[in-house]
């Protein structure tokens, strides 16, 4: 019993690192921030609400069913949860089972006296004569069991490494789906953009028709050339062209979309409607929040949990490995008494074994575990880095784009207050028809460009979401227990 009792207290032993998160780079605010109030947030799983666009919540919602994407980083999620299960299993006994049979011929040959050879069937089994030496038959029903209690943790820091790892998929998993949702959302609006471009362009070409007709007039009447009636012809011609090859990028984002929601790109369209939405309020709080708030960050951490009990694996091998075997069952030379009391037999063992020699690959395999472990906080403090920036990123575009869209608004009204005094002034043969072309020209630039920073601005929007974590916290992250029951199938 004592021996059992320092058996188990060894069994508990766990070599290795302690792990700590490192520190990690974070300001005490944003450059143009406010705090939330605790109903001011972004809301939790649904952020693309706060667009308030029915037909964008229809998409997310096939979005998150369908795309292919986010399937595949949900079975790369599976596999690594049910890495802990196959990790685990080294804690537990193997058991066995191995009925057999055999027949074999021979015996104790011997050289006599007198010279000759004499055959002696083996003792105690069943023999047959004939052709020189006996026949042997055996009958057996062993039952092995071993196992290697995990004196010193290499088990266990393997299994926490994997459910470290699991963890750090089940992060990747939500990441992958942020990703997807955003990507959707700007290329919805970009797509209402370019809605907005055509429904621009076939207003021009309208506006155009009706100065060829003018300019046609001004013909007949004498008041304009030959030359103007073909240059009036000519840019309502380009105007269609514009127009209708406007139409090529929309397609291309409709496809994306098609794609993304798991669609056929064939079997899938979105009538026209020009860009109507306006940025949402959008908080984001202070900055330290944002480490539990992006499921990059939160993978690149439990990254760094794992390659830190890849340490404790490495260190582990230093120590020997106990081996405890034991067998029983049953052996006979006859079929019928196999199951006999009498036939019975067992045997019980145990092995230690310590490599005492390895030409350095233990201390090799410790260097690379923790070199992988620097690594990974590397490439967590980056992560971090990286979020703040897409962040300020953002904040600096949605605060530079209002003050310019302002702007751009009032040089549209310009431009169509100066395109209208122009035609009148062209209509009367005041003015030249390159005067009027130059400033329509001028307000279809100003049209395009407002259009654009539009789109800038409701793209900046939803990037800030993402850069935020799109209302994901680390309280969704499942814990080493829950990856531990996932199984395949389950989301």
């Amino acid at each position: 019993m004592k021996r059992l009792r320092v058996l188990l207290v060894l069994a508990g032993c766990t070599v290795g690192p302690e792990y700590h998160r490192p520190p990690a780079p974070v300001p005490s605010a944003y450059k143009d921030w406010k705090v939330a109030t605790p109903a001011d947030a972004i809301p939790r799983g649904r952020w693309w609400t706060m667009f308030r666009d029915p037909e964008l919540d229809g998409l997310v919602v096939r979005l998150n069913v369908n795309n292919q994407t986010i399937a595949q980083a949900v079975e790369d999620y599976v596999a690594a949860a049910s890495q802990i299960r196959a990790a685990r299993s080294a804690l537990f006994p193997t058991a066995t089972l191995s009925p057999s049979a055999s027949i074999s011929r021979g015996g104790f040959v011997s050289q006599s006296s007198t010279g000759t050879t004499v055959s002696t069937p083996t003792p105690g089994v069943s023999m047959a004569t004939g052709g020189g030496g006996g026949r042997r038959v055996v009958y057996s029903l062993p039952a092995d069991v071993s196992w290697a209690p995990d004196l010193f943790g290499r088990v266990r820091n393997t299994v926490h490494q994997n459910q470290y790892t699991a963890q750090a998929r089940a992060a990747d998993v939500e990441n992958v789906r942020l990703l997807q949702q955003s990507t959707l959302a700007q290329t919805f609006f970009e797509l209402r953009g370019q809605d907005s471009l055509i429904e621009v362009l076939q207003e021009t070409v309208k506006a155009n028709e009706e100065i060829v007709n003018l300019t046609q007039a001004s013909y007949r009447l004498g008041i304009s050339n030959e030359a103007e009636v073909l240059q009036a012809q000519l840019t309502l011609q380009n105007a269609r062209v514009q127009a209708t090859n406007a139409g090529v990028a929309r397609a291309q984002f409709e496809n994306a979309i098609a794609t993304l929601i798991g669609a056929p790109a064939s079997s899938f369209s979105l009538p026209r409607r020009p860009l109507q939405a306006s940025p949402p309020a959008i908080p984001h709080s202070t900055p330290s929040q944002l480490l539990e708030r992006r499921p990059d960050i939160a993978a690149a951490e439990r990254a760094m949990a794992a390659a830190n009990a890849a340490i404790g694996v490495g260190q582990a091998a230093y120590f020997p490995v106990l081996t405890l075997t034991g067998n029983a069952g049953f052996s006979s030379n006859m079929l019928s008494t196999l199951l006999s009391w009498p036939s019975r037999v067992w045997a019980l063992g145990g092995t230690l074994a310590e490599t005492i020699f390895d030409g350095g690959l233990r201390r090799a395999n410790v260097d690379i575990a923790v070199a992988n472990y620097r690594s990974t906080v590397a490439a967590y403090r980056q992560t971090v880095l990286t979020a703040f920036q897409q962040v300020e990123d953002q904040l600096a575009a949605l605060a530079i784009l209002a003050v310019v869209i302002e702007e751009q608004r009032v040089a549209v009204e310009v431009a169509e207050k100066g395109f209208e005094v122009e035609r009148a002034r062209y209509a009367t043969g005041l003015d030249p028809y390159v005067t009027l072309m130059t400033q329509q020209t001028l307000l279809l630039a100003a049209r395009q460009t407002l259009i654009t920073l539009e789109v800038q601005r409701m793209t900046a929007s939803v990037l800030l979401v993402q850069a935020l974590g799109g209302g994901w916290s680390t309280i969704d992250l499942p814990s080493p227990a829950e990856v531990t029951t996932v199984r395949p199938g389950g989301r």
